[in-house]
């Protein structure tokens, strides 16, 4: 340090010193330099990207909600059992499946309201059956039975049947539920297993209803007019 030096304050003598290093290392203040011009080039761009954006979103509308397609996919129908049991009494179709179907057979065979109920044909595949039991088959439609009278049930799933059959679908849901008695659950159980057109039925996987309702597989229409095979 020069004796004109030692006369600096700390400050002053810090800076100086600072000025001399820039002086004698003219590549790092090249350097600096440098990275300051690009921080600034940058910044300028990113403004002009942003002035070309939004230029370029003049005149564009927003989109109509009213004109985009609905892409989910429907679901099953559930329906209530007291409309069936009307339609099924005005409509008068179900008459010979009510004469074929006897509630005395079906109550003599009293089901438990935890039992598991399962049911199928001789010549039904058993990998069916399984898909069935594991709810892989989708159902089409559904009917929840609370609050019917056993007469209202008899006619619900009768027409809930007679339904699939005109759509040509083969399996449908019941939910008779699982109360303490299990008046309806024998009933459906009983009705199911006299019913021409039931292939399979089996209590539900629990994430749709457990022993309180039954997956039914039923026979397709082999001639429906509606459908070309």
């Amino acid at each position: 340090m020069s004796k004109h030096d030692s006369s600096l304050s700390k400050d002053q003598f810090n800076l100086l010193k600072a000025f001399k290093k820039q002086i004698s290392n003219p590549q790092a203040s090249a350097i600096a330099k440098q990275a300051e011009s690009q921080k600034t080039q940058a910044v300028a761009e990113e403004l002009e990207d942003t002035e070309l954006f939004k230029k370029a979103l003049l005149g564009v509308k927003p989109i109509d909600n009213q004109n985009i397609a609905d892409t989910r996919v429907a679901r099953s129908k559930k329906v209530d059992a007291q409309t069936l049991a009307k339609r099924a009494a005005a409509e008068g179709g179900a008459e010979q499946e009510l004469t074929e179907i006897s509630d005395t057979q079906a109550i003599l065979n009293p089901v438990a309201s935890q039992a598991a109920l399962s049911y199928r044909i001789a010549t039904l595949q058993h990998k069916v059956f399984e898909d069935l039991k594991a709810g892989k088959i989708r159902w089409f439609e559904a009917v929840d039975l609370h609050g019917c009278t056993v007469e209202q049930a008899r006619a619900a799933v009768l027409q809930i049947i007679q339904i699939a059959k005109d759509e040509n679908q083969n399996v449908i849901k019941i939910v008779h539920g699982k109360g303490p008695e299990a008046i309806l659950k024998t009933y459906v159980n009983g009705w199911l297993r006299q019913h021409r057109d039931v292939l399979a039925f089996v209590s539900a996987p629990e994430n749709q209803g457990g022993t309180g309702a039954v997956l039914v597989l039923l026979k397709r229409a082999e001639k429906n007019p509606k459908y070309t095979q």
